[in-house]
């Protein structure tokens, strides 16, 4: 099979590691293309491999996984990161998804919710589990709150149009492009358009960032 997504995975713990090649190696649809035990070996490999996802600890040798993440992100831009950590605290939450992640996972996932954040993240989306969304959102709140500081008025390189402001604030909501398309009473294929556009004019390289930026531009 040529489509399958593949995948590299990062993580210090042997143990660990085997058990989530074999978990994942049950679906036809993925393809294990590496194993790295610190964020060093990842860089390295997404430079030979040049994998759709990346499966990445936070807490490794050598190089850390926020580390990892922004080195990869910064030199291969297409590969797309997807956090899987014991960590929940609010600090490393946001460190991760600030140089580039896509999502945000525990170890506790179930499988089913990994296999489908993987596919998520490999198509351009975010990917948050509930409890971490949940802090997310919180922040958004909290920087948006009358106490927040003033920060000067965001430049876009074009200005968004309606629906590219509607599309970005479900985005920023946490919703797949199938949920934004019933939102919005659009067809699927016209959102993921309109995402692209929405990128584009941000500047950023996914939906994670552009969220931020919705923050920013008061629409969240």
């Amino acid at each position: 099979m040529t489509d399958r997504i593949q995948i590299v995975l990062a993580d210090d713990q042997a143990l660990f590691l085997e058990g989530l090649k074999t978990l994942l190696s049950l679906d036809d649809s993925l393809e294990i293309v590496g194993e790295c035990h610190n964020g060093q070996e990842a860089l390295e490999a997404c430079r030979r491999l040049r994998p759709q996802i990346v499966l990445m600890d936070l807490n490794m040798p050598v190089m850390d996984g926020v580390a990892a993440t922004k080195a990869i992100k910064q030199e291969l831009p297409e590969v797309n990161v997807l956090t899987l950590t014991t960590f929940d605290d609010d600090e490393r939450v946001f460190e991760a998804l600030k140089a580039g992640s896509s999502g945000y996972l525990l170890k506790d996932t179930p499988s089913k919710q990994l296999v489908e954040a993987i596919r998520a993240v490999s198509s351009g989306e975010s990917f948050l589990q509930p409890s971490i969304a949940s802090k997310v959102l919180a922040e958004f709140s909290r920087m948006s709150g009358p106490a927040a500081v003033k920060k000067a008025p965001v430049q876009l390189r074009e200005p968004l149009s309606q629906r590219e402001e509607q599309v970005l604030v479900w985005l920023s909501r946490g919703c797949s492009n199938k949920e934004i398309a019933s939102h919005l009473d659009l067809a699927e294929g016209t959102v993921k358009n309109h995402v692209s556009n929405v990128l584009g004019k941000l500047g950023v390289l996914d939906r994670t960032q552009a969220a931020l930026m919705a923050r920013d531009l008061g629409l969240v």
